[in-house]
């Protein structure tokens, strides 16, 4: 009698224990399976017109601008969607919608908030490369709600980007050039480069860093301005959904004379992987 409680107290545990060795190790597998999942959402986020759809908000606030010390905060809803046109070629869609608030910028005492103006680039991109490259035009769209926010101008260019990804490491540019081509006849016209180098590295469970740098060059007005940022990112999922969060800061330079002195950006971009 007592031998059988003990054989079946025995068997009680180690169905329970083997139970648990199966709870924990698909676990693991979850875990690792995350893990090597975020790594890769994480390399594709690097890469500007990765086959990725996401949705960045991406948060700049920018302090000591100008004579005034002004303060600005710019929030910039980026869409990305990138669209299969055939096995061999994809089109991706790159919008950069501003919301601006900002307050000693154009005076002391002075402030300005709403849109500002649109920038919606279209980029063509061979579906397999060893060097990732895509181009296309660039719009400017006079979106803007306030005459201080925007120039008031339609605007086109061309844009184009190249990347390398060798293992976790991407090293690439983004740039563009936009002229002004309709709008405001009292408005200056518009001719500026935008150029933007970067470098980021990955690791497993989705955290990567970046550093890159964002520079301007107003060829009507003679002013350059431009900052070198350095971030940290980390992908979570929350409530199923996957998010990227990433802060860091930004040290500005140039001879324009509304640049800010420093600022931070904090982003949050929603992944939408295949």
């Amino acid at each position: 009698m007592a031998n059988n409680i003990e054989t079946n107290y025995l068997k009680e545990t180690m169905y329970k224990n083997i139970i648990k060795v199966i709870f924990a190790l698909l676990f693991l597998v979850q875990v690792n399976s995350f893990a090597q999942t975020a790594e890769e959402l994480a390399k594709k986020l690097a890469n500007p017109i990765a086959s990725l759809i996401s949705v960045p908000f991406q948060n700049n606030t920018d302090f000591g601008i100008g004579s005034n010390d002004g303060f600005k905060y710019t929030l910039n809803i980026q869409p990305v969607i990138p669209i299969s046109l055939n096995d061999d070629w994809n089109l991706i869609s790159r919008t950069i919608l501003p919301i601006v608030s900002q307050s000693d910028v154009f005076g002391e005492g002075s402030s300005q908030s709403g849109l500002g103006d649109i920038v919606e680039s279209l980029f063509l991109s061979p579906a397999e490369s060893k060097i990732i490259w895509g181009v296309g035009p660039v719009i400017l769209i006079p979106t803007a709600t306030d005459d201080l926010l925007g120039g008031k101008k339609w605007g086109v260019g061309p844009t184009a980007v190249a990347l390398r990804q060798d293992g976790p490491w991407t090293i690439g540019c983004l740039a563009n050039h936009i002229w002004s081509v309709a709008g405001d006849e009292n408005r200056s016209d518009i001719s500026a480069t935008f150029f933007q180098p970067f470098i980021t590295r990955t690791y497993k469970g989705g955290l990567s860093w970046t550093v890159n740098s964002e520079n301007t060059q107003d060829w009507n007005g003679e002013n350059f301005s431009g900052f070198v940022g350095a971030f940290v990112g980390q992908i979570i999922p929350i409530a199923g959904q996957l998010t990227q969060f990433v802060l860091g800061p930004k040290i500005y330079y140039g001879n324009s004379p509304a640049r800010p002195d420093w600022g931070l950006r904090f982003n949050v971009v929603l992944l939408f992987p295949k």
